[in-house]
């Protein structure tokens, strides 16, 4: 059975160099005049947000191992994950709010600084030592996707590049960051706990390592932008109360968050039940394998998202995303068709046929994981206004924070059937408002020739 892995590890990993290297050779010929500022200003972010995840992934694989390995039961261990997700909801929303006001370079730093506050807990093996260092992790995640998106987006438009430039850095920093990253993060938190035997705590060591690099180059490197100017003097409620009268008022931005939050909110829930889905009966399945396969998977779908949003591209995403969110509806409701399926004849060694296919759906769902990022990032470039992008985007992680600590809470008194049912039909959820934000979009393009004609005959 480890042939199959192998296979779909590597069909999938030569699909994704393919892409990306055609990715590289168009921008490098429609690129090729495109200032050397540009160029250093692109490389130091891709830099930058690559360590960054990377800090991210190398903790990953071995949270809920150091947790074991520390003696706490499934309980405590789901107490310390609603910590995080919560403290995301909570204290994280209001420090990411805070960039807007007091700088995203010094967001992007208070990140470094959160997270590496929360690995050295890690070291204390006390029930509230590490609960305070779920709370340092779940501000650190909030700041994470959204501090720096903020800082790249301001940065780019303070210096005059064109707006077209971004969605080919949002497609690369998911490809290096969400898919790369994480493979290679993966690789070597194993070799430091299972080749040198450095124990479950190294792999959170060297994330810290890596963020205190990180960190310095963004210290030394990273110039500091705001949102709006008037903000500055404006204590954190009225940014607030601000913020939620654009969502309000902006159909499209609202629906930007609902979609966001559904699917990062479905995404987030997949985490948790693709080990019981693949092996229901006790089947061995190698998890570093499937892991790695699924963020190759995460790979193509960035990489393909590189065609999607160039120049050349006549689809934007305001359409394909429709698409995207439906395939991925389809991809978490193939779980629900083998609910009933009796697979108590599959050999327990490995894994079954049925596993098989929902492996390769769930391969599937990651690489539209993949489109998803860079094509949300350019969308919320282009509607969520500059000066209050960094505090509406983490407006949009309430629901999504409060949803996954729902889940955690009652993920063992539901069926895992009714788990995907319910994430599928989120993501049906989103093709719908996707539907009705490009209505939306093509009704004020529309207006706008109707309204200066209308100016120019008064005139």
């Amino acid at each position: 059975m480890e042939g199959f892995y192998i296979v779909l590890f590597v069909v999938q990993a030569v699909l994704a160099g393919y892409l990306e290297s055609n990715n590289v050779a168009r921008k490098e010929s429609k690129h090729g005049d495109a200032p050397k500022d540009f160029v250093q200003f692109k490389n130091n972010y891709l830099l930058v947000y690559s360590m960054m995840m990377a800090g991210d992934w190398l903790q990953g694989p071995y949270v809920y191992a150091l947790y074991e390995h520390y003696g706490f039961g499934r309980g405590d261990i789901g107490r310390l994950f609603i910590a995080g997700f919560g403290s995301s909801m909570i204290f994280g929303t209001i420090v990411g709010s805070l960039a807007d006001n007091h700088g995203r370079k010094r967001a992007a730093l208070t990140y470094v600084v959160s997270y590496m506050l929360g690995c050295f807990t890690k070291h204390v093996n006390s029930f509230w030592v590490l609960f305070m260092g779920r709370v340092f992790c779940g501000v650190a995640t909030s700041l994470l996707y959204s501090a720096f998106e903020s800082w790249l987006v301001g940065e780019h438009f303070k210096r005059n590049y064109e707006a077209d430039w971004l969605g080919g850095i949002f497609s690369q920093a998911v490809f290096l960051g969400n898919g790369l990253m994480a493979i290679v993060s993966g690789l070597f938190a194993h070799s430091l706990v299972e080749t040198f035997a450095l124990g479950p705590v190294a792999p959170f060591d060297a994330a810290a390592l890596v963020l205190g690099i990180g960190g310095i180059i963004i210290f030394s490197t990273w110039s500091e932008n705001y949102g709006d100017a008037s903000h500055r003097n404006k204590n954190q409620q009225e940014i607030f109360k601000k913020a939620a009268g654009v969502i309000m008022a902006d159909p499209k931005i609202a629906l930007l968050g609902v979609m966001q939050a559904l699917f990062e909110g479905s995404m987030y829930t997949f985490v948790f039940l693709w080990t019981p889905a693949l092996s229901p009966n006790g089947e061995h399945i190698p998890h570093g394998m499937v892991f790695a396969c699924f963020m190759v998977s995460c790979m193509v779908g960035s990489a393909f998202t590189g065609k999607l949003l160039s120049k050349s591209s006549t689809i934007p995403p305001e359409k394909y995303m429709q698409l995207v969110f439906g395939l991925a509806s389809a991809c978490l409701a193939v779980p629900v068709l083998f609910a009933g399926s009796d697979s108590s004849n599959m050999m327990s060694e490995g894994i079954s046929w049925n596993g098989k296919i929902q492996l390769i759906a769930f391969c599937c769902f990651e690489g539209l994981v993949g489109i998803f990022w860079p094509s949300m990032m350019t969308l919320r470039s282009q509607y969520v206004p500059e000066d209050l992008r960094s505090t509406i985007i983490n407006f949009f992680r309430i629901p999504l924070n409060l949803f996954v600590c729902v889940v955690l809470y009652n993920v063992s008194s539901l069926p895992l059937s009714a788990m995907f049912g319910m994430c599928s039909f989120f993501l049906l959820v989103c093709m719908v408002c996707q539907n009705r934000f490009a209505n939306i979009v093509a009704q004020h393009k529309n207006d706008e020739p109707q309204s200066k004609d209308l100016l120019a005959n008064a005139t």
